[in-house]
């Protein structure tokens, strides 16, 4: 298998996980603005031929990266990035429940949205 890119398609809310010229493993997000600015994971998706390479880790790693270089936290809702960042400490910063409490209401406020 060829290596794969992620790439992120802020319009469409999607961190993608590219392999062999197709997605093979996205995490779907929104933008928090209020209270603060950040970057709030939904869900975690792989193609079931393509799971068990870490593209799910390779997108968590990459969505926590992003974060970082734009200077603001990350409020994991998805599952998957919750476990994964409790696992990587060092690289994905405890997220303030001010902000996670934001995060849950903003998704109520959108139903269908994810």
């Amino acid at each position: 298998m060829s290596e794969t890119q992620i790439r992120d398609d802020r319009a469409a809310g999607r961190l993608e996980a590219l392999g062999e010229g197709e997605v093979v493993g996205h995490i779907e997000y929104f933008v928090l603005d209020s209270p603060a600015r950040a970057l709030v994971p939904v869900h975690t998706i792989v193609e079931p031929a393509h799971e068990g390479k870490g593209i799910a880790g390779s997108l968590a790693r990459e969505l926590y990266g992003l974060a970082e270089r734009e200077g603001i936290p990350v409020a994991p809702l998805c599952p998957y990035v919750v476990k994964w960042a409790e696992r990587h400490p060092d690289e994905a910063p405890p997220a303030d429940p001010e902000l996670l409490r934001a995060a849950k209401q903003w998704l109520v406020a959108h139903p269908g949205r994810f």
